[in-house]
């Protein structure tokens, strides 16, 4: 409570008053709590919530609150201390930053993709971008987009001088690099004018589709460009497919790292010198919703980098990493795809929290095929509003000083590393690559992501978690198909995905949705909580889930029921004890062939119960035994 008072002026002025049963002095602060003191609270919560049992835990209270990446890396839920001090901003190692200044004059580097192989449609859409807000291009050419026999044709209008262009032609790099050199001499461009990357990658080519880059080619451009264009790259060191694959942060960067060593032995073996073959490179890496670890990831990539150039002895300045994210197209969904715009909002805030150079936020619907001018334009604004409004690159590093981030940075350097030298082990990347340790590794990590999908561990929002059983289907024009034969191409929501898809082909051949029959028992207080949680688990699978309300007897729920084929019980524990074995032998007597119930499982389970559906349970094993048993595919 504050009193006023009137000074020799006569202008009220704030006087200090002590509440009622107060005596504390104004300005006197409250003892600082202990980490003890913290940790009795906690463990008073985890109690109350069931999080702990009767025991008391072995170690900290705090590591029943702990998680783990798919890196093995403790996230803890309290950060007390951190690494030392990482550096500054433009300086080795650069953690902090590649550039001194950041993005702070200019903003980072706004990069639109463009695949679409009609020409004149990519023309349209290149100026659309260029004229709102996309500060660069990146190039998809050959097979996997657009003709580089057409690439002048997409390029009307656009002065070469003024954007930069990231090529990306897989095996065709050369053929793609002559046509817009070309172009650019048709233009009457200087050679200091150009920038970007003319995207050669053979071990990217490799990684992708099995078979063996063109390595001559690779070098020969990488030579050219450092002869005669000194503000273009060459080679793009391409972390997608590892990350495409299913793999983890650390794979990712690790592979990337042995990629860009195996770049940088071929071009110093060609005579380059070792400043000028690191500045010829160009990173890519995936930006995820995972907002801390992206921005650790960044972070990392550059002190990995900075410790290989380093190591083999370029000058400081040419040590800087040279970074382009991209948001990742593992977590992009095709069923509620406008999710997807959160997504990348938040991959997008992550890697410019990190420190990324240039940023392509993918649009929402590139899962489905090619994306429409709306998806295109959502896709551009969100990283002008980032940039305009949020004001977010105006910080250097703004994650900076944080004992989580800096503590995960460094142990994701440290696990990214160690796998870096076991490639480096096996012979070096292609080596790795040919012998199996890369997919194979890669393989066990997305055996172990997919597993934690199942469980709804790691939700997916909005397809195994809170689906929409109404939404149509969102319809795009075809994407082209990219090169494959080599890594596996996997996205986050495949397998919940799939059965969708199954479900809907089962509504068109049939008339009727595929439904589980929710045999509600009891008020609605007391069946409501786990039958909302059958209702969602099952949507997830493209199941409708009708209910028979409120109930006071068997009667009430056989009057309800259907003639479903698989029915679930859905009630309190202590309704389930009155009621759920009489419940379950009627349903089968009325001609339910499968009785599930909603709850942890239960030893014995109650007669007449086959199995349970509760959080944490395998629920696309569930869903597809369920599909199975309704009919759904037949």
């Amino acid at each position: 409570m504050v009193a006023h008072s009137t000074s020799s002026g006569g202008s009220p002025q704030p006087a200090h008053t002590v509440e009622p049963g107060r005596a504390t002095a104004p300005h006197e602060r409250s003892p600082e709590p202990t980490r003890e003191q913290w940790r009795a609270q906690v463990e008073k919560v985890l109690r109350r919530s069931g999080l702990l049992g009767e025991q008391t835990p072995p170690g900290p209270v705090e590591d029943a609150l702990a998680s783990s990446t798919y890196d093995g890396i403790t996230v803890h839920p309290l950060y007390t201390e951190g690494p030392a001090e990482v550096g500054v901003p433009g300086l080795a190692p650069f953690v902090r930053g590649s550039r001194p200044q950041g993005s702070v004059a200019e903003g980072w580097d706004v990069r639109q993709r463009h695949e679409n192989p009609d020409a004149a449609e990519t023309n349209r859409e290149i100026l659309a971008d260029l004229y709102n807000g996309v500060s660069s291009l990146w190039l998809r050419l050959g097979p996997g987009g657009l003709a580089v026999d057409d690439l002048a044709d997409a390029l009307v209008g656009v002065h070469l001088d003024m954007i930069g262009v990231t090529l990306d032609a897989g095996a065709e790099f050369a053929a793609a690099s002559d046509a817009f050199l070309a172009l650019a001499a048709e233009q009457g461009l200087r050679a200091h004018a150009l920038r970007g990357n003319l995207g050669a990658d053979p071990l990217g080519v490799r990684a992708r589709t099995g078979e063996v880059g063109d390595r001559n080619g690779a070098v020969a451009l990488a030579r050219r460009c450092a002869a005669e264009f000194p503000e273009l790259k060459a080679l793009v060191v391409d972390g997608l497919p590892y990350h495409d694959a299913g793999g983890s942060d650390a794979q990712e960067l690790g592979c990337a790292l042995a990629v860009a060593t195996t770049y940088l032995r071929w071009l110093t073996d060609a005579g380059l010198d070792i400043d000028t073959a690191a500045g010829l490179l160009e990173f890519r890496f995936a930006a995820t919703a995972d907002q801390f670890l992206t921005i650790a990831k960044f972070r990392a990539a550059r002190r990995l980098w900075e410790q290989v150039t380093r190591s083999s002895g370029a000058s400081e300045s040419a040590r800087a990493q040279s970074q382009h994210a991209v948001t990742s197209a593992a977590m992009l969904t095709r069923r509620d795809p406008w999710v997807n715009m959160l997504r990348t909002t938040i991959a997008t805030f992550a890697a410019g929290m990190g420190g990324a150079q240039a940023v392509t936020a993918l649009p929402f619907d590139a899962a489905i095929g090619l994306p429409d001018a709306f998806a295109r334009r959502i896709a551009r604004n969100t990283q002008s509003l980032l940039l305009a409004e949020s004001h977010l690159a105006q910080v250097i590093d703004p994650a900076g000083g944080s004992w989580y981030v800096e503590s995960l940075t460094d142990e994701l350097a440290r696990t990214a590393w160690r796998w870096f030298q076991q490639i480096e082990a096996a012979g070096g990347l292609p080596a790795a690559l040919e012998s199996g340790l890369i997919a194979d590794r890669l393989a066990a990590t997305w055996a172990e992501r997919r597993a934690a999908i199942a469980r709804r561990a790691d939700a997916i929002t909005g397809v195994s978690e809170f689906p929409n059983l109404d939404e149509p289907p969102l319809a795009r024009a075809p994407a082209p198909e990219q090169p494959s034969g080599g890594l596996p191409v996997h996205r986050y929501a495949e397998d919940f995905e799939r059965l969708r898809d199954a479900a809907d082909a089962h509504l068109a051949a049939t008339g009727s949705r595929p439904a589980v029959f929710l045999a509600t028992l009891g008020s609605l207080a007391e069946h409501n909580a786990r039958a909302s949680f059958a209702r969602n688990l099952l949507a997830a699978g493209g199941i409708e889930a009708p209910d028979a309300g409120a109930t006071e007897s068997t009667e009430d729920v056989l009057a309800a029921y259907p003639g479903a084929p698989v029915v679930c019980l859905c009630s309190s524990g202590a309704v389930y004890a009155e009621r759920a074995v009489d419940t379950a032998r009627a349903l089968r007597d009325a001609g339910a062939q499968r009785v599930l119930l909603a709850g942890k499982p239960s030893d014995p389970a109650p007669a007449g119960v086959d199995g349970f559906i509760f959080a944490g349970c395998d629920a696309l094993a569930v869903l597809t035994d369920v599909q199975a048993r309704i009919g759904v595919g037949k």
